[in-house]
């Protein structure tokens, strides 16, 4: 049986979005009411090229199903409200920028910004996307800010114009052992893999601790998951209900 290494830190999944709206400053500043570790995050561009904060494919949430974050400048983005869809209550909220996320919250717990690179987009797009994203960020020593994305290539560009800054992929559910394997030889620069939870068993972690690999997964939601991720002794956990996980962890380590 393998055995925690070290503490599990604790991510809130786009902020603390069963309290407030996704990736909204509202979530991202209750989440940091509880002790959390970490925040993630999702990076797309607007139409006029801008960094912003969302993770749907098409803006359903704000009534508009067949449109992308990308058919609106970034100055219409500002002018919707983005936290109606949760609460009709709720104050209204213009997307948040990449920049001001950072300026905001970087100093205040560790960020993994997962870049939505899509299959439809142009390369040179998701290139941007992605230089857009080391930039803001700057120079990284460590892996208190990481960026990671589902589309490898995306991560092979960002090591290529960003060497040594820390990037994990994210395996899709269908993704096996083997596909890790594979990855993990062919791009040794990784420094990481975040993974569906379902995927999580001994096999792979023992797969990633013998490469020297950070293990992260998402999104651990049920006691069962996050008793799950905690026993294996991943290094990032992510959760939409962050205050649970932080309690479980707490209990299991007797604080």
């Amino acid at each position: 049986m393998i055995t925690a290494l070290a503490k599990t830190l604790i991510f809130a999944h786009r902020g603390a979005n069963r309290e407030a709206a996704e990736n909204t400053r509202s979530a991202f500043d209750q989440a940091l009411q509880y002790a959390i570790d970490g925040m993630e995050t999702d990076i797309q561009l607007s139409r006029d090229e801008v960094a912003v904060l969302w993770h749907d494919r098409f803006l359903g949430k704000l009534g508009l199903p067949h449109k992308h974050i990308d058919d609106f400048d970034y100055r219409q983005l500002r002018a919707m409200n983005f936290a109606a869809h949760f609460a009709a209550a709720s104050p209204a909220e213009g997307i948040m920028s990449l920049q001001e996320f950072l300026d905001s919250y970087r100093t205040r717990c560790r960020l993994l910004l997962e870049i939505k690179n899509r299959d439809w987009e142009e390369r040179s797009r998701q290139e941007n996307k992605v230089r857009q994203t080391l930039d803001s960020v700057g120079q990284a020593s460590n892996d208190y800010i990481m960026a990671s994305s589902f589309n490898l290539d995306s991560l092979i560009y960002a090591n290529q114009y960003r060497p040594g800054f820390p990037l994990v992929y994210n395996l899709e559910d269908e993704q096996t052992l083997a596909d890790a394997q594979r990855v993990l030889a062919e791009h040794t620069f990784l420094h990481g893999l975040c993974l569906p939870i379902a995927t999580l068993d001994e096999a792979m972690v023992r797969l990633l601790r013998g490469r020297g690999k950070s293990i992260a997964v998402y999104t651990c939601n049920s006691d069962e998951e996050i008793n799950k991720a905690l026993l294996l002794g991943v290094d990032i956990l992510i959760s939409d209900l962050p205050q649970k996980a932080l309690h479980m962890r707490n209990k299991k380590s007797g604080k």
